[in-house]
């Protein structure tokens, strides 16, 4: 490896790092919370069975999972300026993460929210439960405990495909990577440098999951004996 080569991968992490910190992590965090913000509504109405709803859920989880999601940024980004819509490439970046990841959410939030035992509902109603007590009491906490390992592998796979805001002008640590690359003619090292930083914000994501995973055991059973942070 040059000299050259090796003055221009520590003076580029530090400017691919930042932009990750700045807007890759919160474009993630906040197409997340849109997500499931989206994702427990889409579940809840089918579960209700509310007719109307429920056939818009189905018709929203079947557009947004059976199309790319690429094609979707762009028809929020560059399409929607056509009928009088017009937003900042960050913004629409979130709404199209969110709007996508929503869709395969409901479905792992809906099958959660069926796991929990019909016992535990009719003894929720027979204690005089309405429905939404008996969702926010019982079935949710319950429920998203089932879905958490899923939904946080969901989050992994976003901050992977935030890669894609690079397509609508969002400036983020792939889009940095590639103006440098683009200046030094070096893309295989910087393009191999921005893959080290994405690894390393997903080992980050994998650890903290695996400590909250351990923690919701651990509560759900404090019986269970521990040792250096594994479940006997």
């Amino acid at each position: 490896m040059s000299d050259r080569l090796i003055e221009i991968l520590v003076t580029s992490f530090t400017r691919i790092l930042i932009p990750g910190i700045k807007v890759t992590i919160p474009l993630t965090l906040l197409s997340f919370a849109l997500s499931l913000v989206l994702a427990l509504f889409l579940a809840i109405v089918q579960i209700a069975d509310i007719k109307v709803l429920k056939q818009f859920s189905k018709l929203y989880i079947w557009i947004f999972r059976g199309t790319p999601l690429l094609l979707q940024l762009f028809i929020i980004f560059f399409g929607l300026p056509s009928i009088g819509i017009m937003l900042d490439a960050f913004p629409a970046a979130v709404i199209g993460f969110g709007m996508n990841l929503a869709a395969y959410n409901a479905e792992t939030i809906r099958a959660s929210i069926l796991a929990v035992p019909e016992g535990q509902t009719e003894a929720a109603y027979m204690v005089g439960l309405t429905y939404p007590q008996l969702m926010r009491r019982v079935v949710l906490p319950q429920a998203m405990r089932i879905a958490f390992p899923t939904l946080f592998n969901n989050l992994i796979s976003l901050l992977k495909d935030t890669s894609l805001a690079s397509s609508i002008t969002v400036v983020e640590l792939f889009t940095t990577a590639q103006q440098i690359a683009a200046r030094t003619y070096e893309p295989f090292a910087l393009y191999s440098e921005a893959a080290v930083i994405y690894l390393i914000f997903c080992t980050g994501l994998t650890m903290l999951q695996s400590y909250l995973e351990k923690k919701m055991v651990w509560e759900y059973n404090p019986d269970l004996p521990k040792r250096k942070g594994v479940l006997l």
